[in-house]
């Protein structure tokens, strides 16, 4: 029985990743838009909610750390990791508004948002990316499902072919990797 569930969960996962390749146009366009804000000086802001704010994290930490390469810090911030301007947004405005206040206050032109979310609706992640027009920022959403009211309101929308949130993640942490492998190629 249980054996059963491991192979189920793995063809479901192997078919999500058969689905990617489809993506690759957006997926490289991410990567140039991601190196040519850092190149050109900018940050990346990045955002999400429960597993996608462990995503947003994780994928600041290797820009500002490292991936696989030697190389200088690159400027990244998750918006996902400042409790006490979380809970202080939330408090004072909404939970809505916890990554748009962050976006006004530290975005910058040129700079670029990364908004993560499986379901494409996350009205926080929705909000954050609605700052980006009025300071000249770029923003890649990375997503799942059907994208969701994120997807056309991004200015790139990657999204991951899946209605199971699990699968989605998966691909999203494949992805984040990718996007680190080909920025320390790239730069």
């Amino acid at each position: 029985m249980l054996q059963h569930l491991f192979y189920d969960h793995l063809d479901a996962h192997s078919k999500t990743f058969q689905r990617l390749e489809g993506l690759l146009p957006e997926l490289l366009q991410a990567a140039l838009w991601m190196a040519d804000a850092i190149a050109g000086g900018a940050k990346i802001l990045v955002c999400g909610n429960g597993g996608s704010a462990a995503d947003a994290q994780h994928f600041a930490a290797e820009l500002v750390g490292r991936f696989q390469k030697e190389r200088r810090a690159w400027p990244a911030i998750a918006l996902t990791t400042d409790t006490s301007a979380i809970t202080a947004i939330a408090n004072d405005y909404s939970f809505d508004a916890i990554f748009s206040r962050q976006v006004e206050a530290l975005g910058r032109e040129n700079d670029l948002l990364l908004a993560i979310s499986t379901s494409g609706n996350s009205a926080n992640v929705l909000s954050a990316i609605g700052q980006c027009p009025d300071l000249r920022m770029k923003s890649i959403a990375l997503l799942g499902k059907d994208g969701g009211k994120i997807s056309p309101i991004a200015d790139l929308a990657v999204t991951v072919p899946s209605n199971v949130t699990a699968h989605i993640q998966e691909a999203h942490i494949f992805i984040l990797h990718l996007w680190c492998a080909m920025l320390e190629q790239h730069l």
